[in-house]
Parts: structure tokens; sequence; C-alpha cells
């Protein structure tokens, strides 16, 4: 009978070893410059969309606006993640051209709209 107890006490040990080291993690910042990196890729590929969309000749002026309107949004949306990556030399001009779109499709809706 003595096996089984210490048996019992060695595993009982251990779970109670496990549960204590869970319960202490520490808060870690799950984001990792990959998912950054994803994010960012997918909203350069809706500004490609939005740049062909506008392009497009078959746009009324309020269409025109709307694109440039998601444009920006979309070029802001992009800027956030890039100030968020301070660190990394790469992003920058990413904004910098996602910026440059939105002025490009705010100067197309001013057209539009102009007499």
């Amino acid at each position: 009978m003595g096996r089984p107890m210490r048996a019992t006490r060695s595993w009982l040990a251990l779970l109670i070893a496990g549960i204590a080291l869970t319960g202490c993690a520490k808060h870690v910042d799950t984001r990792v410059a990959g998912d950054d990196d994803a994010a960012l890729d997918g909203i350069e590929a809706r500004l490609d969309e939005l740049r062909a969309r506008e392009q497009g000749d078959d746009l009324t002026c309020a269409q025109q606006c709307d694109v440039s309107a998601k444009t920006c949004a979309t070029a802001e949306e992009l800027c956030g993640l890039v100030e968020r990556q301070a660190d990394r030399d790469d992003l920058p001009p990413r904004c910098a051209r996602a910026r440059e779109q939105c002025a490009g499709a705010g100067d197309g809706c001013t057209r539009c709209q102009a007499p």
C-alpha cells in the first residue's frame, strides 16, 4: 500500500506545481510583427482595389467621392499600424504612399465637383 500512496503524492505534487505555474503567468503582448505585416499587406491590397476602382471611367461624382473617403480612411488605418511599429524603418514609406493615394483620390473628388 505504500507504493500507490507515494505515486499519488507525486502526481498530486506535480498537479499543484502545474497549477501554480499556470496561475502565475505574466501578461505578454500577443502582437507579433508577422500579424502586423499581414494586416499591412491586407490594407495595401484594399488600397490597390480602391485605386483600380478610382481609375475606372464609369464612376459618378458621388461614387468618386465615396472611393476617395474610403481610400483616406484605409490610408489612415495603415498609418496607424505603421505608427505602432516606430522601430521599423521600412514602414513609413508605405504610410507616405497611402497618404499620397488619399490626396490623389481627394483631388479626383474635388475635380468632379467643380463647375
